[in-house]
Parts: structure tokens; sequence; C-alpha cells
């Protein structure tokens, strides 16, 4: 496979990936044909968060006091907005190990180092390595073993 068409297919899932997420879908699947014996298929998806129900209305409803302001504050915070998030640098399949049976790359608590390799994310049959960005310690795995990841997914909360 040449490299321009390398690049066109990468640019190509990055639109899919734009178009899933845009459309608010939760799968895409396309098979793009170049030839008799030469194709790409590629199925984009992405884990749907679903918001927590939203509690229904008191009929009286209580006076606001100071032991209920913390209360407020302590909403789950969006794991990609946190200062430390490490996020997927592309669509593909997260890998927390280098073959299977093999020790995790990393786990909560444990200290890293710039340039330690934190996951593997498999995209078009390629396994890419991603880097720690920064020293610190592993604060949250947000991602399971053999999970899909789109572009942009928090995968590792780093401090």
């Amino acid at each position: 496979m040449t490299e321009t068409k390398h690049d066109a297919d990468v640019a190509f899932i990055e639109a899919l990936a734009k178009l899933l997420r845009e459309n608010d879908l939760t799968e895409l699947q396309v098979k793009r044909e170049y030839g008799e014996d030469d194709s790409l298929n590629v199925r984009v998806s992405r884990i749907m968060q679903m918001a927590p129900a939203a509690a229904p209305a008191p009929i009286a409803a209580p006076t606001a006091t100071a032991a209920q302001a913390p209360a407020a504050s302590a909403a789950p915070e969006d794991p990609a907005a946190h200062p430390g998030a490490v996020t997927s640098p592309m669509v593909g399949t997260v890998y927390m190990q280098a073959e299977p049976g093999a020790p995790s790359f990393i786990s909560v608590g444990q200290q890293i180092n710039e340039g330690d390799t934190l996951l593997i994310v498999e995209a078009m049959k390629t396994m890419n390595h991603i880097p720690a960005p920064r020293s610190g310690t592993v604060k949250r795995i947000l991602v399971e073993d053999g999970a899909p990841v789109e572009y942009g997914a928090p995968l590792v909360i780093l401090e």
C-alpha cells in the first residue's frame, strides 16, 4: 500500500469519526472498493454514556442549606475535560498489554516516566504505542482491554 493511499485512508476514517460525532451515531460501517482484490472495511463505533435520570421534583421545595451546596458540586466530572487526560490520537481498538497473557503496561497508582508506553491502539492492523506525554502517576484507566475507542476519547488520567 502506498503512503498516499494510506494517508487517504486515514483521512477517510477521521472523516467517518467526525460524521459519527456530529450526527450522534453509535456505529458506522463502510466498505470501500479499490479494485478486484483491494478494499478497505471500516467500522467506527463509540460507547454512548447515558446521562443519569433526573430525579423527580419535590412537591414542596426545601430551602437550600449550606450542607446541600457541596453535594451539587460533587457531580461526576467529564474525564475528557480533566487536565491530566491522555486522549486517543486515532480510532481503533485498545490493548493494555503487548500480547495476550503479558502484564499490562500500566496500573492505577503506578509511577510512569515521559515516553513510557501507556497502552496500544490498533488501527488498520497497525499496533500504535501510546506514550506518556509527561511523567506522573496513573490515577485512572478509562478504557478496557479490547474496547473500541474513537479519536479524542480519554484513555488515562495522569497526575
